[in-house]
């Protein structure tokens, strides 16, 4: 049976945390919804992903931090794809409103849909 779900709702009103909300996750593909309320990621350390992130902002904003990139200023409706393996991190989140996110995880198998470190398919 098919569930509408709608991304804004069910929001918890204490987010002292960030809230992470599976909403797919089938054949090497997770699909969630984040929200965060002013967080960013731990001072020391990076995420280095295994994985292709796409994300993209859809209420407040948000500032990403590369290691070999500058840092990425997200607006409501900006989208990046994160590289597999690129280390980032999340400098900033916006408070009021928070920062709503989707972020679509992919896992490429080995030897398919590989891309060139521009970007452009092989």
């Amino acid at each position: 049976m098919l569930k509408k779900q709608n991304l804004f709702g069910q929001i918890p009103a204490d987010l002292t945390v960030e809230v992470f909300d599976i909403l797919y996750q089938k054949h090497g593909v997770t699909i969630e919804r984040i929200v965060s309320n002013g967080q960013s990621s731990p001072e020391q350390g990076w995420y280095q992903q295994s994985h292709d992130e796409w994300v993209i902002v859809l209420q407040g904003s948000a500032s990403l931090g590369f290691e070999t990139e500058d840092d990425v200023q997200l607006a409501a409706g900006e989208h990046i794809l994160i590289p597999s393996m690129m280390k980032h991190k999340v400098v900033t989140t916006s408070s009021n409103p928070p920062t709503i996110w989707l972020a679509v995880h992919v896992n490429n198998p080995a030897g398919c849909c590989a891309d060139n470190a521009d970007g452009t398919a092989l």
